[in-house]
C-alpha cells in the first residue's frame, strides 16, 4: 500500500511540473542509460522497460549501456562525471549510493552531491540459491554442511558492496559459518559457476533464480526481504529459516549528474512516474519479481540519507570487510 501510495503522490506531483517541462526540446538526440551491471540483470531490465517507453513517448532513442565492475561503481562514477546536460543517465542502486561509503575510505563519487535524483524506480529481493545437486534442501542443512566443511564452501556475488555480497556476509556472521567468497560482474555472470556447482551458492537475484529454481536447474532455499514474494509464495524467508531480522534486497532508481537542467529532471520524473503506473508496465515488473516505486526526487533522496548510516551499522557490527 505505501509504494501504490508514492506511485499516486508522485503523479499529482508530475502534474505541476508538466507545465514548467512543456517548453523544454529534451531529448534532440539519444540518452544514455547507464547500468553498472550484466545485461539481464533487474537493474538492466528495468532500465530497457523504461528505455522503450521513453523512446516510444519523446521519439529520441535512449539506450541502455552496461558498464559492470566495482560493484556498479564504475558506471556510477561516470555518470557523476559525465556532462549535466540529461544525455547520460544512470540506473544506480543501493550498492554504490548507499553501501560502498562503507566500504571504501575513499570513492570517485558522492552519492548525495554529485547526483539529482530523479525517481526510485524498484526494490527486489535476492534468493540464497545452491547447485541442484547439493545435498541440501534448507537453509538449516546448508548450515550444517558448511559447519561440517569450513572454508570448504564458496558463495558468489554480483560485486563487493552489492546486496547479493552483503547477504552472504550476513549470513556468514549470523551463522558462524566460514564461506569463501567469490565475485562477478552480475548475476548473469556467476550463473554458470553456480549451475556447474563451481561455487557453492549465492545470493542472487529473483529475477534471475526463480526461472531456473522452476527448472529443477537450481535448488532455492530462502529469500532475503522481510515478507514472502509473490513470485514465489512457498519460498519462506531467511527471517523464517531461523534469522530473525535479516534483511538484503537490492533497489534501484533513476538518477541524473548534479546540475542536470530542472525542467529535464521534471520531465524525466514526470515520464517515469507516468511509466511505472502503466498496467503494461507493473506487470512486466511483476513477472521479473520486482516492485515498483515512481518516489519524488525528494523522498528519493531521503531513501539514501536514511539508508546510508543503517547499513553502516550491519556493515560495521558484522565485520564485513573489503576483501570479502
Amino acid at each position: 500500500m505505501k509504494l501504490a501510495a508514492n506511485l499516486f503522490a508522485a503523479l499529482l506531483v508530475l502534474l505541476a511540473a508538466q507545465t514548467a517541462s512543456a517548453q523544454s526540446g529534451y531529448p534532440n538526440r539519444a540518452v544514455k542509460i547507464l547500468v553498472g551491471f550484466t545485461p539481464g540483470t533487474a537493474p538492466d531490465l528495468a532500465a530497457r522497460i523504461l528505455a522503450d517507453r521513453f523512446a516510444e513517448v519523446w521519439g529520441a532513442p535512449f539506450v541502455v549501456e552496461n558498464i559492470p565492475g566495482a560493484g556498479s561503481n564504475i558506471a556510477t562514477e561516470r555518470v557523476a562525471k559525465a556532462a549535466a546536460d540529461g544525455y547520460t543517465l544512470l540506473m544506480g542502486g543501493n550498492p554504490s549510493l548507499v553501501i560502498s561509503p562503507s566500504l571504501y575510505e575513499t570513492l570517485p563519487f558522492d552519492p548525495l552531491r554529485d547526483f539529482a535524483p530523479i525517481s526510485q524506480v524498484f526494490i527486489a529481493a535476492n534468493v540464497l540459491a545452491v547447485p541442484s545437486v547439493l545435498p541440501v534442501k534448507t537453509v538449516a542443512e546448508l548450515v550444517a554442511l558448511a559447519k561440517a566443511e569450513p572454508g570448504k564452501l564458496s558463495y558468489g556475488h554480483a560485486g563487493v558492496g552489492t546486496s547479493q555480497h552483503l547477504a552472504a556476509e550476513l549470513f556468514k556472521y549470523m551463522a558462524h559459518v566460514d564461506i569463501a567468497a567469490v565475485p562477478y560482474r552480475g548475476t548473469t555472470a556467476l550463473m554458470p559457476d553456480l549451475l556447474a556447482n563451481r561455487i557453492t551458492m549465492s545470493f542472487a537475484n529473483i529475477v534471475n533464480v526463480v526461472p531456473l529454481a522452476r527448472e529443477g536447474k537450481l535448488r532455492a532455499l530462502a529469500i532475503t526481504s522481510i515478507k514472502r514474494s509473490a513470485l514465489a509464495p512457498d519460498l519462506p524467508t531467511m527471517a523464517e529459516s531461523g534469522f530473525p531480522g535479516f534483511e538484503a534486497v537490492p533497489w534501484f532508481g533513476l538518477l541524473a549528474p548534479t546540475g542536470t537542467p530542472k525542467d529535464v529532471l521534471d520531465k524525466l520524473f514526470g515520464e517515469t512516474v507516468k511509466a511505472l503506473a502503466m498496467p503494461e508496465v507493473r506487470r512486466k515488473f511483476d513477472e521479473l519479481g520486482l516492485e515498483p516505486v515512481g518516489n519524488t526526487p525528494a523522498e528519493f533522496t531521503a531513501v539514501i540519507r536514511k539508508e546510508t548510516p543503517e547499513w553502516a551499522k550491519v556493515i560495521k557490527d558484522a565485520g564485513i570487510k573489503l576483501a570479502n
